[in-house]
């Protein structure tokens, strides 16, 4: 199949998103490349493993280039990127929509002072840090990780984004696992991902 074209919708206004939704080819192509590992991290896991569509440059340019369509004239001041591979989207995007990017990442990775916040995940706890001079209160912000589970990860670095005085405006991801119901943990945020299983 052809490499697909992102569509590039209206300009967004603050708080309002074109749907960005993908057509059924588009959405076959990019999921050909994510490998299914079972039993990983721990068994009885379904692991979406997307190291294929990093290595592949037209579906990885297709995802990014579709996402960062989706935020283009949404003011934008900032992106946070959820340790680690939110660093692999959320940099790229932030480079895309000419905004700075943050990391937040796990206990102890980060050098200056920071604001920690414990949260569940789907197979455990982990404590997330962010830098208490990262963001400026009012700034808007778009957290990107690659995948929604549990809702766990993201929301504790909603709370974190929002203890700094930044506002989520969205929340972006490559993959959702829609059966775990990570939604439910961050009603109120506008929640987009490219992919869902």
């Amino acid at each position: 199949m052809p490499e697909p074209t992102p569509t590039t919708p209206a300009p967004a206004t603050p708080e309002q998103f074109p749907p960005s939704t993908l057509s059924p080819a588009q959405t076959a192509w990019l999921m050909q490349y994510i490998r299914d590992v079972a039993d990983y991290p721990q068994p009885g896991i379904l692991f979406r493993d997307i190291t294929p569509l990093l290595q592949h440059g037209p579906a990885l340019r297709f995802a990014i280039e579709t996402m960062a369509a989706r935020y283009r004239g949404a003011g934008i001041d900032q992106v946070v990127g959820i340790e680690s591979r939110g660093f692999i989207f959320g940099t790229p995007l932030a480079y895309m929509l000419g905004t700075g990017f943050v990391p937040v990442r796990k206990k102890g990775k980060l050098p200056a002072e920071t604001y920690s916040i414990q949260y569940d995940l789907e197979y455990g706890s982990n404590v997330l840090e962010i830098h208490t001079d990262a963001l400026r209160p009012g700034q808007r912000v778009l957290v990107v990780d690659d995948l929604l589970a549990t809702g766990g990860t993201t929301a504790g670095t909603v709370r974190l984004v929002q203890r700094l005085g930044a506002h989520v405006v969205s929340l972006a991801f490559l993959i959702e696992l829609a059966a775990l119901n990570g939604r439910e943990r961050l009603r109120g945020q506008d929640v987009f991902a490219l992919l869902a299983y």
